[in-house]
């Protein structure tokens, strides 16, 4: 008899196809153990319908060329099952069964590994440890909505290192020391993990660090005292292709090796373990070319979305005309934007950059970021002729120092600099080192920014990476100011990291949004509670444009309504103006229109606004 189980989880789908000579009953094993014949492993990029299909073609393919015996799926007959944190909707679609994920691992374990005494399991967003005591029944411990010592912990520590995840394993190899690193959340750890890389510690060091600090969360969090003894049994993808985790992981339970069982096909285990719980009886089966459509959309049912927000564009039209529209509003042509390009260091041309503009006053200006370094330079028209955008890597001395050069370069002679001005992080230091004329605090420069574009301007809301200040402004002057504490939910990471979970890069999962007919309403919550919003639109077969769309809406609300807790939108006033690395995604500003029933300004440059801020304090020396 031939089982495919299939384990959809929220980042990955893995597929078993086993067979099974015996009959497992509900007093008796199976007579013999299961033969894996095929396996795959992909990141489903929030289509599993989609990655699933191809999937299922490339096994049944496999299958099909392998001459040495005879897979007769007619005869012999083939049961599906499907398990995983994304998979119940899915089974629900398809009309397949469904085994929970930590049952189906729990399964393996008793059928194929009796003498094992605690399961360890980490996934991608989650983590389990099951606990067999002879006589009793399996005590199964799973992590709440909290991702710390999860996968997705790991690929967030790779990000902030820059490398790929699988260099992981052979940088910790080479580690050290170990250092302290708060693994109970992705936020708090982005903190820890910065300073390890401002103070220079090697990444062989932070690699390790994270590694220990996963499988201590790990420990603290699922045994809660409970007595862990021999032997354990790992799975799960990150075990599979990091066994540094694994040493770390037995460090902290003070075992060894030998203590422990690595299965061959550890990231397969809930995947084996639902084909092992479907049975002839108590399924459906299938012959080949049942198998082969069953993720077709022919053969899946369809249930509307439960909750979806209006589209931000009719069309690609309707968004190009929005642009134009703010294009002609707010001076993008004044600032000469087309200078800038936002994907790498912008260098003027010498067409574009002509003698007659370097003879005038230059003025400089520098925000100075914990992570990254922005200059411009403006001339006294407040024209645009230079910006650089770079990231610090733990040194803002070097970083400025490294821009300032790329400008010489650019602009291919000595310049004489009339005025220049600091803000951000590393405002002091950046001033006192490089002498320069004037330092402000961050509001002001965004604040001098915004005004110099909209002269009455009511409201500011600058959002960057893992920051956010709204200015609240009254006859040209500022009356309060509200900045996050803690919380990056509604920042530019909140999208950053989900769009490189769910395989996308930033710039296309901002078009997709624009574009969504059915953006999927995620609610107000943190990075790491919207895991299971995701989970959900994707288990009811939300299309990735709806999810991206979702995150552009989530990003506003959690800053009106968590952040600024509005009363009234009419305390924006009439005029507002956005900044910050966040709105170069315009489905942000589009959903904050569309939530406000206001119009919202921006310029070409709002990654750059700090800068330009300080570069036009520098010129006129007032705000």
């Amino acid at each position: 008899m031939y089982r495919l189980g299939i384990d959809i989880g929220s980042t990955t789908i893995k597929m078993a196809l086993i067979e099974v000579e015996g009959q497992k009953t509900n007093d008796r094993p199976s007579d013999s153990k299961p033969v894996v014949l095929a396996t795959d492993y992909r990141r489903h990029n929030a289509e599993p319908m989609k990655v699933g299909q191809e999937m299922i073609e490339g096994i049944l393919s496999t299958l099909s060329e392998q001459s040495e015996r005879s897979f007769d799926f007619e005869r012999s007959g083939l049961t599906i099952s499907i398990t995983g944190s994304v998979g119940m909707g899915c089974a629900q679609r398809l009309g397949v069964g469904f085994h929970q994920e930590v049952i189906a691992a729990a399964e393996v374990v008793k059928q194929l590994y009796p003498d094992v005494h605690c399961l360890v399991d980490i996934g991608g967003e989650d983590s389990k440890m099951i606990f067999f005591e002879e006589g009793c029944v399996p005590e199964m411990r799973m992590n709440g909505n909290c991702a710390g010592g999860t996968g997705a912990f790991i690929d967030q520590t790779a990000t902030l290192l820059g490398v790929e995840t699988s260099e992981l394993n052979a940088l910790a190899a080479k580690a050290e020391h170990i250092y302290p690193i708060a693994s109970r959340c992705g936020v708090f750890s982005k903190t820890d993990i910065q300073n390890l890389i401002s103070r220079s510690v090697s990444k062989e060091d932070i690699a390790a660090s994270m590694l220990h600090a996963v499988s201590m969360q790990v420990v603290s969090a699922l045994a809660r005292g409970t007595e862990v003894h021999p032997k354990i049994f790992l799975c799960g993808g990150p075990f599979a292709y990091i066994p540094e985790l694994r040493k770390h992981l037995l460090q902290a339970l003070e075992m060894n090796e030998g203590d422990c069982i690595v299965p061959e096909y550890t990231q397969f285990i809930p995947a084996i373990g639902t084909a092992l719980l479907s049975t002839k009886e108590q399924s459906t089966m299938y012959d080949f070319a049942q198998v082969r459509s069953l993720f077709t959309n022919d053969h899946c049912s369809v249930a509307p979305l439960s909750g979806t927000l209006p589209p931000l564009f009719a069309d690609e039209a309707d968004y190009q005309n929005w642009l134009s529209d703010k294009q002609k509003k707010y001076g993008h042509n004044t600032i000469n934007s087309q200078l800038t390009n936002f994907t790498q260091l912008s260098v003027p041309s010498d067409r574009a950059l002509g003698q007659r503009t370097l003879n005038s006053q230059l003025y400089l200006g520098v925000d100075s970021g914990s992570t990254t370094t922005k200059l411009v330079l403006i001339n006294e028209n407040g024209e645009l002729l230079f910006t650089d955008y770079s990231y610090n890597n733990g040194n803002s001395l070097q970083a400025f120092h490294s821009a300032l050069q790329r400008m010489r370069d650019a602009l291919g002679q000595d310049i004489e600099i009339a005025g220049s001005c600091s803000t951000g992080y590393g405002e002091q230091l950046l001033k006192t080192a490089f002498r320069l004329d004037h330092g402000i605090v961050e509001t002001m420069a965004h604040f001098m920014a915004a005004k110099h574009l909209q002269p009455n301007v009511s409201f500011v809301l600058d959002i960057g990476g893992q920051d956010m200040k709204a200015i609240f402004v009254e006859n040209g002057s500022i009356q309060r100011i509200e900045i996050n504490e803690a919380c990056s939910s509604g920042c530019g990471s909140f999208i950053m990291t989900f769009a490189r979970q769910l395989g996308y890069e930033v710039n296309d999962f901002a078009h997709m949004a624009t574009l969504a007919q059915h953006p999927y309403d995620l609610g107000t919550r943190c990075t790491v509670f919207m895991n299971s919003k995701v989970k959900q639109a994707m288990r009811e077969g939300a299309q990735v444009d709806d999810i991206a769309a979702g995150f552009s809406y989530s990003v506003i609300k959690n800053c009106l309504y968590k952040v600024l807790k509005l009363q009234s939108f009419d305390q924006l006033g009439e005029h507002i103006m956005v900044q910050g690395g966040t709105f170069r995604n315009h489905s942000v500003v589009r959903a904050l229109e569309i939530l406000t029933g206001k119009e919202v300004g921006f310029g070409p440059i709002p990654e750059l606004m700090g800068a330009y801020g300080c570069a036009l304090y520098a010129k006129g020396g007032q705000i």
